[in-house]
């Protein structure tokens, strides 16, 4: 089983080359409960004013448009955190987009529960903001490092100094997302010249990262972006994508 990290890039309609993988994984898994379709649970944190009705629809219909399967939404509003009962009798786990932050309050009493459910075979997605804490060192927001600009402003998830906090730690890369859509490369290659990340990965819109155990595998229309520490700095290369 992997984890699939996202870069954004939202389809109603679905993307079964960004999610096919993930439901296939999570097929398997049920399987061995005896489920012929997979109940997946997802995590969305609805923003002030959203409809949380829409929210449910939205993601339901787009994962059962890749293949079929079950799932569960499980929608909280900003500053709330969510119950344990999300992660029970589930065959993947999928925490969505919008604010990071809020995500990372959320989630942040279940990553250890998380964790040993990943590492026990759980498929895990994450979708913009669910790829950003997925890391241990999780950059949550921010546009500003020691007040100089790294990227634009509109991307700053309600934070100005770049943010580093412990995530998931399912993946010991950084992850940035709407890297080319948004301009987010800049920021993770700020923030690793800056040493408050190793290095890391900024994901394109429509695009998936797949991490197995000993493989790496990159689907999808866009690029992943892959930033290193060098003796003489910060390299940037890409780890393959769309054509």
């Amino acid at each position: 089983m992997s984890i699939h990290l996202v870069g954004g890039g939202w389809r109603d309609a679905g993307d079964p080359e960004v999610y096919g993988r993930f439901i296939a994984e999570a097929s398997v898994r049920a399987a061995g409960s005896s489920r012929m379709v997979p109940r997946i649970g997802v995590v969305v944190i609805a923003e002030e004013d959203a409809d949380e009705g829409e929210l449910r629809r939205s993601y339901r219909t787009a994962l059962e448009a890749v293949a079929p399967c079950d799932p569960v939404v499980t929608v909280v509003a900003e500053g709330e955190q969510i119950a344990s009962s999300v992660l029970s009798d589930i065959d993947a786990l999928f925490v969505g987009g919008g604010l990071t932050p809020a995500y990372h309050h959320a989630l942040e009493p279940l990553y250890d529960e998380v964790r040993l459910l990943v590492a026990d075979g759980l498929p895990y997605l994450g979708f913009s903001a669910g790829a950003m804490i997925a890391a241990e060192h999780a950059l949550i927001g921010g546009w500003q490092i020691d007040g100089i600009a790294v990227c634009p402003a509109d991307t700053a998830e309600d934070l100005e100094e770049v943010t580093v906090v412990s995530g998931l730690g399912l993946v010991d890369l950084a992850i940035d997302v709407h890297a080319a859509q948004w301009g987010t490369l800049s920021r993770l290659v700020a923030a690793t010249q800056a040493g408050l990340v190793p290095g890391g990965v900024a994901i394109d819109e429509g695009t998936v990262l797949i991490v197995g155990d000993e493989s790496l595998a990159v689907a999808g229309s866009g690029n992943v972006w892959q930033i290193v520490e060098t003796d003489d700095g910060v390299a940037v290369a890409t780890l393959g994508g769309g054509e």
